[in-house]
Formats: C-alpha cells, structure tokens, sequence
C-alpha cells in the first residue's frame, strides 16, 4: 500500500456498532463487564482505549511496524524507551540532539547510574569506536535538532546488533513519510507526534513503534504502569492530523528546498544546514534514506552575534517566533535560548550549536511569501 494510501486507512476501520467512518472518541474511563474478567478487551482507559486504539494501530503502519504505543508526549515516549536500560549500563547517543532529551538523560536517568555517551555520530565510522559491549542502547536522532545532521541509520544499527545493543532512531524531524527506519534495522522508533504527524499545534503526544514482540510487551508494561497515556481527544485530533500527513510533508519539503537554496544564496548568510544541500556533509545518506529533505533547517550569518539573531528571528512576520515544529504554520526559533537551553554553554558550542543559530520549521504557506518574509527580516 502507497504511503499516501496507507495514511487514510491502514490501522483504522469504521466503528463497528455504528458504521461511522471516522473513528469515536471514546470519552470513557471505564467499561462495563458482565462479570468479573468478562468483556471486550477494555477494562479501564489508562490501560487501552478504543480511540487510542486505532491511533496506536495507525501509527504502527506509517513506521511499516507490529506494534505502537502513543504517549502523553514525546518526553514520556522517550522516559519509556529509558526504562528498557538497567543501573550500570551505557547508553551511546548524538551529541546534537533535542535538548530535552538532553536534560531526561543527563538529569534524571543518569542518577540512576545510568551512563550517557555524547558523541558525534555523522561519520559511522566513528561511531563503532564508542559502541561496546557495556553499551545497552544506541539512540540516533536523524536528522538532528537543531543542526539537521544525519546518521547512516543502517551502518549504526548494525554496529548496536553486532554489541547487542537496542538501536532507537528518533524520527521526529523526518516523519514516517521521508523516513523508516525499522526498515533500515532500527529495533524502536519514537516521535514526537506533536510534531509533523498531528501536524496542526493542538496536541502535545509522542510514540514508540517496533517489531518486536518483546519490546513491544516490556514498553506495553511499563506505559500502563506509569500511565502517561494520551486521552482520546488527542488521539481523535492526532488521526485526524495524520489522514492529510503525505500531502502536508510533500509541501514541507517543497517549500524548505526553496528556502534553503534562497538563503544558502543570500550574502549574509554563512551556513546553511539542510540534507538536500550537496555541500551538506550527509548528502549523499540522506538521499539514499530519505524519501525527500524535509523542512527542517537552521543557518548562520556572516559575522552573526546573538543580538542579530535576536532581531531577525523578531522581525518575520509569517514565520512566528514560538518553540516546537512541524505545523501548518511556519515558525522560527533561537535553539540557544529556547529548545536548547537546558544544554550547558560549552557542551552546545562543542556540537557545533553556536549561540547565533537560527531554527526555522518550514510551513505549507505560499513559498514566495515565506521567502519575501526572510528577505526583508534578514536584510
């Protein structure tokens, strides 16, 4: 089934007791059982729910996966995949990675004698110097927040099979429509679906989809347990968001092309960070990975200081000023001072992330709208 096809109807089915085509919301927390044991596979909605369901089951689909799991938001998806390590173990990861999941590792698993490897996995090569046989769990971001590098997925997942590490890719920049990377042998892929697949910035979700059995029942437990579950309005909104993801994604990566080739052009303009550029250092994976670049990019002027940055970011007009990515609306962002921010100073310029960094998520507006909007703030 063609993705476009796959987005509408794979996972989903029209209600059973009535016919309605888009799936309820199941506005319940509990279910009646004849007796004790004796019902139709709900008994209490932090458990299962039937809106959730079809979302879990949908979700599974786009990642071409067995199993998914939805999450009260992508930092309670991320805080479960954690939970499949044990004190004492390694955990090797993207030096360039969400800074949130930045502070889950380091602040609250680390303390757990958990140990966090930072590194910089653009060449793979690199990679397997650090991978080991203490190392329980590899986790890529690909592309990167904020500075879009890419991981070969395939190279570094074989590296964590080879040392018998779980491999997790977050996807959250590509979206199941660029990129699957159970495809390419990761064993879990999370989002936060907060991002491109509910797509209009009113729910905050995140996933875990996989193929495996026994994550799938390990990862199951330990939702239910701790309970940061989605409620059945989000979920509603969420497969309602992902019947438009093809067509939404196809103009996100229309769009971001024709924005970062306007300021990969532009005199002011230093360095542009996006995977469809042949002078971006992963081209070449990114093309083979990729379904297209997406509309994640980031750049740096000539000469930049936080202050200009500062201005630029305050004076477009279309694109808003506001934290998150992946909706309708294109947004504009200061990494240093906002998504970023609980990344120490030192740690953010050894990855390459300078304080003068510029953060767009590209929309589905007009292009030369979006365009004459850089323009006139960048000057």
């Amino acid at each position: 089934m063609h993705f476009n096809t796959k987005a509408i109807h794979a996972g989903v089915h029209p209600d059973p007791e009535t016919g309605a085509i888009m799936t309820p919301i199941y506005q319940t927390s509990t279910y009646v059982q004849k007796k004790p044991g004796d019902h139709k596979g709900y008994e209490y909605s932090r458990t299962h729910n039937p809106t959730r369901t079809q979302l879990e089951n949908s979700l599974a689909a786009l990642e071409n996966g067995s199993y998914g799991l939805a999450f009260a938001s992508g930092m309670a998806a991320i805080d479960t995949a954690l939970k499949l390590i044990k004190p004492g173990q390694k955990v090797v990861a993207n030096n360039d990675l969400y800074g949130g999941t930045y502070r889950l590792f380091t602040k609250v698993f680390a303390p757990y004698n958990i140990q966090f490897q930072f590194i910089d996995m653009s060449n793979a090569n690199e990679v397997d110097k650090f991978i080991d046989k203490d190392t329980a769990m590899v986790w890529m971001e690909t592309p990167t927040n904020p500075l879009i590098k890419i991981v070969d997925i395939a190279h570094v997942t074989s590296l964590a099979k080879k040392h018998g590490a779980i491999s997790v890719v977050d996807n959250t920049f590509a979206s199941p429509y660029l990129q699957n990377p159970l495809n390419l042998g990761a064993d879990i892929v999370m989002h936060s679906v907060t991002k491109y697949i509910a797509g209009h910035s009113d729910v905050v979700m995140g996933a875990l989809i996989t193929n495996s059995k026994e994550f799938e029942e390990q990862l199951r437990f330990y939702q239910n347990s701790s309970g940061a579950v989605p409620g059945p309005m989000d979920s509603f909104l969420t497969l309602r968001g992902i019947k438009t993801l093809a067509v939404r994604m196809q103009r996100h990566a229309e769009n971001g092309k024709e924005v970062a080739y306007f300021l990969n052009n532009h005199t002011r303009v230093k360095k542009v960070h996006w995977p469809g550029l042949e002078s971006h250092q992963n081209h070449h994976i990114a093309a083979k990975q990729m379904k297209d670049f997406g509309g994640m990019i980031s750049f740096e002027l000539e000469n930049s200081s936080v202050s200009q940055a500062h201005e630029i970011i305050s004076n477009t007009k279309i694109f808003t000023l506001a934290e998150s990515l992946g909706g309708v609306e294109s947004l504009v962002g200061h990494p240093a001072s906002m998504t970023h921010a609980s990344i120490p100073k030192e740690e953010r310029i050894k990855a390459g992330l300078s304080d003068s960094l510029i953060r767009l998520s590209v929309g589905i507006e007009h292009k030369d709208d979006l365009i004459s909007d850089l323009k006139q703030a960048i000057g």
